[in-house]
């Protein structure tokens, strides 16, 4: 398909949102509006008024949540403190997901560390069931020192992961040379905090430290401008007085934001799936032979 039809086709696919889709506005909202504790046995907890959310993991179980709502495109924003001091073996993921085995998953990992070490962030992007995507970065903060905005944009052209404002990563729609790209399925949010020694931190070779459990991970300002599944006659493309308050519909990175993310990737960036030659003897994934991948 020519790089015109696909944006015709793209831009037809949005506008049928108008029908079917409601947007939703999260912001200032509390965490048991939005969200359901989902596992951990009390661990889970949604405190001061719903304004924040802790997740702790020990050596009996670990804890997570999900969203009541589903969205199929959005921009969605959450401040985390991820956990301090020797998280070695632990992982606090924070992502989207639909489910079922040709699922769509857009994630962010958080691999913990030895104490004084950079946490490793993990991103990959899944659909029709396969990932396989991943690209991974230290961060050039202390994320455990206080809290710090983890964002995806997600709309139809692309998906944006970017930290504190700064993207990291750009995955640009590519079906057009036949790469799946999710836009079907509508995800949900979800976190945990889980162990997961025999891989996490440094391949499995550091364990996780149970004297210094219970480890603990804390979420706030939760933001969601997103297309919601619904009945009513509102939409994400319509019945806005404002042109741009639905902007992320269609965003992409200017040149001052390609050159934020080109900074990150060059100095921070740790592995990269399209540069891993070993991994792919048969041949490197193709959209990794195109500009369609940052």
């Amino acid at each position: 398909m020519a790089t015109s039809s696909l944006v015709v086709v793209q831009l037809l696919m949005v506008s049928l949102l108008a029908s079917t889709f409601a947007l939703s506005s999260a912001a200032g909202r509390s965490f048991d509006k939005d969200f359901d504790i989902t596992w951990g046995d009390g661990r889970g907890k949604i405190l001061n008024n719903g304004q924040l959310l802790s997740l702790s993991l020990d050596q009996a179980s670990g804890s997570g949540f999900q969203s009541k709502d589903e969205y199929l495109f959005g921009k969605i924003d959450m401040q985390l403190k991820l956990v301090s001091g020797n998280s070695a073996g632990t992982v606090t993921a924070y992502y989207l997901s639909s489910q079922g085995p040709t699922h769509d998953e857009i994630d962010f990992e958080f691999l913990g560390n030895l104490s004084g070490d950079p946490y490793t962030l993990h991103t990959n992007v899944f659909s029709q069931g396969k990932g396989n995507k991943e690209q991974q970065f230290h961060l050039w903060f202390d994320p455990t020192a206080d809290f710090h905005k983890y964002s995806i944009l997600w709309n139809p052209q692309r998906i944006v992961f970017s930290v504190d404002d700064t993207p990291i990563r750009e995955f640009k729609n590519s079906e057009s040379i036949g790469v799946p790209f999710p836009k079907n399925q509508p995800m949900r949010i979800y976190s945990s905090l889980w162990n997961a020694d025999d891989w996490a931190t440094r391949g499995g070779l550091v364990k996780t430290d149970w004297t210094n459990a219970p480890f603990t991970a804390s979420y706030q300002n939760f933001n969601a401008e997103a297309c919601v599944p619904s009945s009513g006659d509102s939409s994400c493309t319509s019945g806005s007085p404002s042109p741009n308050k639905n902007a992320w519909l269609t965003q992409e990175l200017d040149s001052t934001n390609q050159g934020k993310m080109k900074w990150v990737q060059k100095n921070y960036m740790i592995y990269d799936y399209c540069k891993d030659t070993k991994r792919f003897p048969e041949g490197m994934p193709v959209e990794c032979a195109t500009s369609n991948l940052s």
